[in-house]
Parts: structure tokens; C-alpha cells; sequence
């Protein structure tokens, strides 16, 4: 399939959504109050592989972890530029569902495509850059806010990704069919929490970041944007369905496990203790739920773990 029937294929794909926008040079966007901009790139045998990840897994993803920043700032989604960058190998079929994953995700979202590139390249990257909207900057959350005494709280639960990648290369007896099913799922197809980051920044948390490397690397960077200490209690992290038993296989230690694994896309965040009753209540609104991770305290800029026995932990999170 040449260029232009590829990229009109695409917009068959993508549907009327967003049609009037793509075409130009550039589209045109309608301001509502503040832009918020991010961008991801994720490539074929660093990201995902498509012998464990289906061309819509990787769609799906690549447009989940750039939607999954505008979250950790407590953003409305906007609008996505797709940059493609398609081996000849790949085929025109299995590029357009590519583009049906991402879409898919687009339309759940309401996520508007305006636009984007294709290019023949010697290997699969996808990159998107997605715009959100806030109708003011002061209700944007940002790493830099964490106080002193703050909580530190993180939603959901964690290693679940991890695990799922474990399970895809042979790490799983004995786990059950559905567990594994959730954890392969969660490793293919992350979710951007959208509508959570805005409650809890409606709810006052004071800093906040998206867990895509760990906890053992997002919390550091929170901390030392907030120049303060940030202690977390590896034992407190929650722990997905199956990480435990699908770790030990791994011969590793489940909660260090979850705290270096990466890519689960769930909120960490600060607030005041004041605000403890308020950020719980507007996760459950949500969909999710919090657990207190450890604190906020005066000291220098960086990140304490501590084990179970309250000796520090030396541990790094995954690297792309």
C-alpha cells in the first residue's frame, strides 16, 4: 500500500472524530484555558515486542502512556498528534491495527486525533504528543508541591505490569488462569487515569507523578523536585493480584518487586494530612482506592526506602 492509501486507510480507522482537524499543515485548536503538553515515543523491542503484544496492544499503549501524563497533573484530555514510524515488514493490515488500538482508546478517552506522520523507518516507533486542558494553571498539580509533613499516598495497586511480562515469558505456574489473564492485560493495555487525576487534584494532593518506572524511580524524581525527603515503606505498597506468588517464582521479594518494576501508570502523590478523608473519598468516587506509603519530612532532596525491619533499601526502577 502506497503512502496515500496508507494514510486514507488511517482516516477510515480513526473515523469522523477529529476529521476536520487532520489534512492541513497543522491543526487549529480553539484555546480553553491552559494547554498542558506531553509526548511519548514507544518502540518496538524496548517497549513491546509483537510476539507478546498484538499491533493494537501497541496503539493502545503508545496513546495510553502519553494520556497518562496530561493524569498526573490532574489534566482534561485534549487532543493527540501520532508520529508512525513503520517497518516494510509490518504490513499495511497489521499498521492500520495499529492505529484501531489507539483509536479504540481515543474514543474511550475522548481524545480528539488531529493529527500526525508517517514515515518508512528500519523499525516500529510510535510517538504521540497529546494536549490537555485545564481551565486554569492553579488547578494543575506538578511534582514540585510535595510540604513537609505531607502523607504520600499512591492509588490502585502495583507490579501487576511487571508480573504480566513475567507470566508472558513462562513465570507463572501455578497462578490461575485469570490471574494471569489481569496481569497479561495490564502489561498490554495500561490504563490512563484521567478522571482520577483531576479528582484527586481537585482533592488537594500537593504533588503528584505517574508510576511508569517504579516507585523506586518516580518517588525520587518527586522528591527532589520538591527539594525535600520523601520515606517510603516498601512494606505498605499494594500489591495486584498475582505479583506476590509470580515475584517469589521470579526469586524475587514481591514488595521490592512492586517498587521497581515499572509501567503500572498508577498516581503517587502528597497531601496534607488534612486532606487524608477528601483524597480518599474523591479516589472512590473514581474507581480506585489509596494506600499511605510513607511521608513527607525536612532533609535533603531524595528518596528514603526502607524494608520491613525499617533498614534502608537500595533499589532502582526500571529503565527504558
Amino acid at each position: 500500500m502506497r503512502e496515500r492509501e496508507l494514510i486514507e486507510a488511517i482516516e477510515g480507522v480513526l473515523g469522523p472524530a477529529g476529521a476536520e482537524l487532520r489534512g492541513d499543515d497543522a491543526a487549529v485548536i480553539a484555546g480553553n484555558g491552559v494547554a498542558v503538553t506531553s509526548i511519548d515515543t514507544v518502540a518496538y523491542g524496548f517497549h513491546f515486542r509483537l510476539d507478546t503484544h498484538s499491533p493494537a496492544d501497541a496503539g493502545h499503549k503508545a496513546l495510553a502512556t502519553a494520556l497518562s501524563d496530561l493524569a498526573a497533573m490532574g489534566a482534561a484530555t485534549g487532543q493527540a498528534y501520532v508520529s508512525l514510524a513503520l517497518p516494510p515488514e509490518l504490513g499495511s493490515e497489521r499498521a492500520l491495527e495499529l492505529v484501531g488500538g489507539l483509536a479504540e482508546l481515543a474514543r474511550e478517552t475522548g481524545t480528539v486525533v488531529a493529527g500526525g506522520d508517517v514515515v518508512a523507518a528500519a523499525a516500529l516507533v510510535v510517538s504521540v504528543a497529546v494536549t490537555g486542558w485545564a481551565d486554569d494553571g492553579d488547578l494543575l498539580v506538578r511534582r514540585d508541591g510535595a510540604r513537609v509533613a505531607d502523607r504520600v499516598g499512591v492509588t490502585g495497586t502495583l507490579g501487576g505490569s511487571g508480573a504480566g511480562l513475567l507470566a508472558l515469558g513462562g513465570t507463572d505456574a501455578g497462578i490461575g488462569d485469570d490471574v494471569r489473564t489481569g496481569l497479561v492485560e495490564r502489561h498490554r493495555r495500561p490504563q490512563p487515569l484521567l478522571a482520577l487525576g483531576q479528582a484527586l487534584a481537585a482533592a488537594g494532593v500537593t504533588a503528584m507523578i505517574d508510576v511508569s518506572d517504579g516507585v523506586a524511580t518516580d518517588a525520587a524524581h518527586l522528591a527532589e523536585k520538591s527539594g525535600a525527603t520523601v520515606t517510603v515503606e516498601l512494606g505498605r505498597l499494594p500489591l495486584d493480584r498475582g505479583v506476590e506468588e509470580v515475584a517469589r517464582l521470579a526469586g524475587r521479594d514481591p514488595h521490592e518487586f512492586a517498587a521497581t518494576a515499572g509501567d503500572d501508570y498508577e498516581l503517587l502523590f502528597t497531601a496534607g494530612a488534612d486532606a487524608t478523608e477528601s483524597v480518599e473519598a474523591a479516589a472512590r468516587d473514581a474507581g480506585s482506592s489509596v494506600t499511605w506509603i510513607g511521608e513527607v519530612s525536612e532533609g535533603p532532596a531524595g528518596l528514603t526506602l526502607v524494608d520491613a525491619s525499617g533498614a534502608p533499601a537500595d533499589l532502582a526502577g526500571h529503565e527504558h
